[in-house]
C-alpha cells in the first residue's frame, strides 16, 4: 500500500525540494504552504505521516499540531524548524510532535526519520512477538538468548539491543541516526566511533564462524541485516 504523506511547508524549494524526494521513495504526497490548510487536511484526511513546518502562514506549526492532537488525530509528525535552540525543540516534542528536525537537513535523513515513524506507529497496532528470525540467525525477547543455527552466541546487553534493532528492520538499510535513536535514544550525533565499534563486535559474534554473512555496510548510507544484498 502507497504510503502518503503531508507536507506543510511555505518555503517552495524546501517544498518542492521535500516532495520530490518523497514521491521518488514511491509516497502519496499533499503539500501546502498554509498553517489553517494544513490543519484542516491533517484532521479532514488520513495520513502516515506530516511533516510540519514551525513558522507558516495563517497558523504557526505549533498551534496546528495543538489543533490536530485535540482533535484526537495521532498521525506521526515532525516539525521542521530553523528553531534549533534546545528549549526550541522540547516545546515542539511537548507540544505533541514525534521528531524535531533542524535546518538546513538532507533528505536522507528526514526520510530516514519519516520512514521510522511509520513503522513505529504501525508497530504499535501489531500483535507483540517474542521472537525474531532471520535465516538461521534466532532472537529470543523473552529469554534474551541468540542463537545462528543452533549455535548460542552470547551477548552484551547493547550488542543485543543492536542486533534486535537491526532484525526489527531486516531487509532495509538502518543509519547510523536510526541506530543513535533506536539503540542509545540519543537525538544527536555525539561525533563518535560507538557505532562502528558495536558493529564490529557483532560481526565477530554473528557472521565470523558461517560462511554467509548477515551484516553487510552500505557504503554511505549505513548498515543491513540479511542473508545477501
Amino acid at each position: 500500500m502507497t504510503r502518503k504523506i503531508l507536507i506543510v511547508e511555505d518555503d517552495v524549494e524546501t517544498a518542492a525540494y521535500m516532495e520530490r524526494g518523497f514521491v521518488e521513495q514511491g509516497y502519496a504526497v499533499d503539500r501546502t504552504a498554509d498553517g489553517r490548510e494544513g490543519l484542516f487536511l491533517a484532521t479532514g484526511q488520513e495520513y502516515d505521516a506530516i511533516v510540519l513546518d514551525r513558522m507558516l502562514p495563517g497558523l504557526d506549526g505549533l498551534s496546528v499540531l495543538k489543533a490536530v492532537r485535540a482533535a484526537g488525530v495521532q498521525t506521526p509528525v515532525l516539525i521542521l524548524s530553523a528553531m534549533g535552540a534546545l528549549d526550541e525543540r522540547v516545546r515542539g516534542l511537548r507540544a505533541g510532535s514525534d521528531d524535531y528536525l533542524v535546518k538546513p537537513f538532507a533528505f536522507v535523513e528526514l526520510h530516514a526519520r519519516i520512514d521510522a515513524l511509520i513503522r513505529r506507529s504501525a508497530a504499535g497496532t501489531e500483535a507483540p512477538t517474542s521472537r525474531l528470525a532471520v535465516a538461521d540467525l534466532e532472537l529470543d525477547l523473552l529469554s534474551r538468548k541468540v542463537t545462528r543455527a543452533g549455535r548460542p552466541i552470547p551477548l552484551q546487553q547493547r550488542e543485543f539491543q543492536m542486533l534486535e534493532y537491526l532484525m526489527r528492520h531486516a531487509g532495509r538499510v538502518v543509519t547510523r541516526t536510526m541506530l543513535l535513536e533506536g539503540v542509545w535514544n540519543y537525538h544527536f550525533d555525539p561525533q563518535t566511533n560507538v557505532i562502528d565499534v558495536h558493529i564490529s563486535r557483532l560481526r565477530q559474534k554473528v557472521d565470523k564462524d558461517f560462511d554467509i554473512p548477515l551484516i553487510h555496510t552500505v557504503r554511505g548510507s549505513g548498515y543491513m541485516l540479511a542473508p545477501d544484498t
